[in-house]
């Protein structure tokens, strides 16, 4: 049995929890704490039960969230802060990890909120063609 590099993975986490809204590749991070961009991967996984990209993720997601439910920041704007490069990739991931959209979650969490607005043509695509009876 071969012993865990547990100082340089605690970096690398570290790392990735201070620069989670700047692009980092994982030869950057490899670098930065002296490992293979592979021994890393395996190792931070044996670790923390996740790659070094899918914690990263996780992060992002997790600061999305906490900025949807405390701030008006419009979701394109919390998208680039958390760091993602294209709105389509983060609500796909939002969408993937949370179960709904960024919109809707901002809703769930400030259900004082007024409904997002929903276009007529998607009304009439789902069947509803007027406003529900008070």
């Amino acid at each position: 049995m071969h012993s865990t590099p547990h100082k340089p993975l605690r970096l690398a986490r570290l790392l990735l929890d201070r620069n989670f809204n700047t692009p980092i590749t994982i030869e950057d991070l490899s670098r930065e704490v002296a490992l293979s961009p592979y021994y890393l991967i395996r190792a931070f996984r044996r670790v923390y039960k996740q790659t070094p990209h899918q914690y990263l993720m996780a992060q992002r997601i997790a600061k999305a969230k906490e900025l949807l439910r405390t701030t008006e920041l419009p979701v394109t704007e919390i998208c680039m802060t958390v760091g993602f490069e294209s709105l389509g990739s983060f609500s796909t991931l939002f969408r993937n990890v949370v179960g709904i959209s960024p919109s809707a979650y901002r809703v769930s969490c400030n259900p004082t909120l007024p409904p997002a607005y929903i276009p007529f043509c998607v009304c009439l695509l789902h069947g509803i063609e007027d406003e529900p009876d008070p």
